[in-house]
């Protein structure tokens, strides 16, 4: 249980990348003072929480709704996140974990970047959400279905500190030490997707 735990508190802190945000929101909000950027760090972190919980608490019905099987999920879902790992790995920049060049300069020419694109699709993009229903779906027992609960809250919480430190963060790391950062990510985020798949493809061949 305590792996299951831990397996999924990694991926999520992976894929939501507080480190990485934190960056993106310093290049984001030049044009902001200190009280203004506290403020919409504040409003992405409520904003992406309750759209993490939303798909956590609503995952296994989504799922029943769409004719999906848990097997099914794991493949897509470990492919998706495969491919972020990619993208982090290589330190490429794509719509799973960051915005496009067009979002970008719109983000540029916002006074409040909060919703977009800080709480989507940066906070709670497509990896972020598809980790959520992966984890709602291994929620087999009360202790995993709070601990799950427990693990977004601190992987938010993680992500609120970092974009408060988001200037000290930069400089302190800059946009090399980022990159490694998120490179030695990737390399775990790609094992962990890869064994999401294979346990997939073992489920789907279980006797029901």
């Amino acid at each position: 249980m305590l792996d299951i735990l831990l397996n999924a508190f990694v991926v999520l802190f992976i894929v939501v990348d507080p480190v990485g945000v934190a960056s993106i929101f310093v290049a984001l909000a030049t044009r902001t003072d200190k009280a203004g950027a506290t403020r919409m760090a504040l409003t992405a972190v409520v904003l992406a929480g309750a759209m993490l919980v939303a798909f956590y608490l609503t995952g296994d019905t989504l799922l029943g709704w769409m004719g999906i099987s848990l097997p099914a999920f794991k493949i897509a879902g470990g492919i998706l996140l495969l491919l972020l790992s990619i993208d982090m790995v290589f330190a490429r920049h794509s719509g799973l974990r960051s915005t496009t060049a067009g979002e970008e300069y719109e983000a540029r020419h916002k006074q409040d970047i909060s919703v977009f694109p800080l709480a989507f699709p940066l906070l709670a993009g497509p990896g972020a959400l598809t980790t959520v229903l992966l984890m709602s779906a291994q929620a087999s027992n009360e202790v995993l279905f709070w601990g799950m609960l427990l693990i977004i809250v601190a992987v938010l919480l993680a992500a609120f500190v970092s974009l408060l430190a988001a200037t000290w963060l930069r400089h302190l790391l800059g946009e090399t030490g980022t990159n490694v950062i998120n490179r030695l990510f990737g390399l775990i985020l790609a094992a962990l997707s890869v064994q999401y798949v294979i346990d997939g493809i073992r489920q789907s061949f279980m006797p029901a």
